[in-house]
């Protein structure tokens, strides 16, 4: 089943890719309406708006997901829902599509709750309280968003249809425009992830590797950057930009330091994808919407890569996921590390790997722009610290003695793990030349002193050599209140205290004295339990009058004669 699922989807991705290309060349773009049904003169009509941008963004999803289904076939290996995993994952991937093609709030909407009812479901597919309590998380900081979706279509009744094109076109006729606008925004930061509801992302990794892949990298939390996306000129003015730059460079700052100080394997690779999420909301801000999308594109393909090889070093290590306990990959899985290797490379910008073609132009045009020096170093600060604990990483994971005495199991390179990274590392070497040819038929230029242009590599070089000496901990130790700066940055900024303990101790409390004082106290003697007491005790004794003994006869008699001659006098 996994191969036939997997091959139908590669198919499709082929065919939109072409479609994609088609209509680049031409310029076209598709608008197809189907009449669902029509009452008495009131049709529902489904619309989907094909161009460039929908094809290409299917056909990367696509194909990640043929992938991932393959590699699940080998890592899912002894569970017994296998079928309902892969059920779950085609869902999730009908959901996305749903998102991607619908120009109508409406029906985005369809597929963004899908997306969200999905996901829970895969992130408690193990059955243990972390996963649970992840799950939870993941929905309940989704639906803030979800909410303010729904706000946003009823606001967008004062403009006679929910069709955001129509909105697009006519958004200088439209008054209490910016009230949508914040109301999209808030449910694009929420879903993506940004600051202050970054602390759902990292929680998501209780979900199986080949979710973590999927929904990293191309799916879930890429739904909000792309709705940005598509409603870019509208929010292409200065309050909103200004905004989504700011929260895009602080949730890069964030994930950056959190990922510095981050032991377990799994979570670095999930603040690297908020670092990056970061990076395209804040390419958003400054309204480079073409080259957030062909970042968008290229992070997809590395970063699924990255997570299939986490999936593999993790098994390797017997589900072993702290990094210190790691080390010597490259003598046990040669392959499998150059793999890592690439994808890591291409997550710091390597020089003509994909990443490259797409964040070395984000921050060339950067130093073009002209906001505040204070926005340009975080976004530079933020390259370093992706290149620094990329380094770290690597350090620890293929360097060459081991951590942990020994590797568990050796036989992990085998074909139906080794297919999916090779495909996927293949698009992460040339997709990035390949696309910035097709995506732009007129190149970027940008001319920029040589300090400037070498800034980036110097920037990356610095980080580099950063994560170097932070592999090695006494070179920091003695740093003061080691302990608390560790804990505040490898916390992300104690949001995830915030976002659970102390959203939800207070009401835990009151529950918790509601339930001794009420449920277990008094109202057990007045209420239900002390009522149904009363009721039996008064049948007990209904039930011994009615027993036909003489005895209660003559004592009735006897109280009755009493009660007469009390009535006579």
């Amino acid at each position: 089943m996994c191969e036939l699922f997997s091959l139908m989807l590669l198919l499709l991705s082929i065919f939109f890719f072409y479609m994609g290309l088609f209509c680049i060349l031409k310029d076209y773009i598709l608008f197809l309406d189907f009449n669902l049904i029509n009452i008495y003169g009131s049709s529902i009509i489904m619309t989907l708006l094909i161009d460039y941008k929908s094809l290409l963004f299917m056909s990367f999803v696509l194909i990640i997901s043929s992938l991932v289904i393959y590699y699940s076939k080998m890592y899912m290996l002894g569970d017994n829902n296998l079928s309902r995993f892969i059920i779950m994952i085609l869902l999730f991937v009908l959901s996305m599509i749903f998102l991607i093609l619908s120009p109508n709030l409406i029906s985005i909407l369809l597929g963004w709750d899908g997306l969200g009812l999905v996901s829970y479901c895969l992130v408690i597919y193990f059955h243990n309280v972390k996963s649970y309590n992840a799950g939870m998380l993941t929905a309940l900081s989704n639906r803030i968003g979800d909410v303010a979706f729904l706000l946003a279509i009823s606001w967008s009744l004062n403009y006679g249809g929910w069709n955001y094109i129509f909105m697009l076109l006519n958004k200088d006729n439209f008054i209490g425009m910016n009230y949508m606008l914040g109301l999209i925004m808030v449910a694009g930061l929420t879903k993506s992830a940004q600051i202050p509801f970054s602390s759902w992302l990292p929680a998501a990794m209780a979900a199986p590797t080949p979710v973590s892949a999927l929904v990293h990298s191309s799916t879930l939390v890429t739904a909000g950057v792309y709705l940005m996306i598509r409603f870019g000129n509208l929010i292409n003015n200065g309050l909103f930009c200004t905004l989504l730059l700011f929260i895009g460079g602080m949730t890069m700052l964030m994930a950056g330091l959190g990922a510095n100080f981050e032991y377990d394997l799994s979570k670095i690779i999930a603040l690297s994808t908020l670092s990056q999420l970061g990076l395209m909301m804040g390419t958003i801000g400054l309204g480079y919407f073409d080259l957030a999308y062909f970042h968008m594109l290229m992070h997809a393909l590395f970063k699924a890569l990255l997570f299939l090889c986490a999936g593999c070093i993790i098994h390797l290590f017997n589900d072993t996921q702290d990094i210190r306990k790691m080390g010597g990959v490259m003598w046990g899985m040669p392959l499998i590390s150059v793999c890592f290797l690439v994808s890591n490379l291409c997550l710091c910008g390597m020089p003509f790997l994909s990443g490259f073609y797409s964040k070395d132009l984000i921050l060339e045009m950067c130093l073009m722009n002209n906001f505040n020096l204070y926005m340009l170093m975080v976004f530079f600060l933020s390259t370093g610290l992706t290149v620094c604990y990329t380094f770290r990483l690597i350090y620890y994971v293929i360097k060459i003695d081991y951590n942990y005495g020994s590797l568990y199991n050796i036989s992990m390179e085998e074909l139906g793990f080794l297919l999916p990274m090779f495909m996927l590392m293949l698009m992460s070497v040339i997709g990035g030349s390949m696309m910035s040819w097709l995506m732009f038929p007129t190149p970027y230029l940008v001319i920029l002193s040589m300090e400037f242009k070498m800034l980036v590599l110097l920037v990356s070089s610095i980080g580099g050599w950063m994560g170097y000496m932070l592999s090695n901990i006494k070179s920091y130790v003695l740093i003061m209140d080691y302990k608390l700066m560790m804990t505040f940055l490898g916390s992300m900024w104690f949001m995830p205290y915030i976002s659970t303990n102390i959203m939800i101790k207070n009401p835990l409390w009151c529950g918790l004295l509601l339930s001794r004082n009420l449920d277990g106290g008094w109202t057990e003697e007045i209420g239900a339990q002390g009522l149904y007491n009363y009721i039996i005790m008064g049948s007990s004794i209904n039930q011994y009058l009615q027993n036909n003994l003489f005895k209660i006869y003559l004592m009735s008699f006897y109280l009755w004669l009493i009660f007469v001659l009390l009535l006579s006098n």
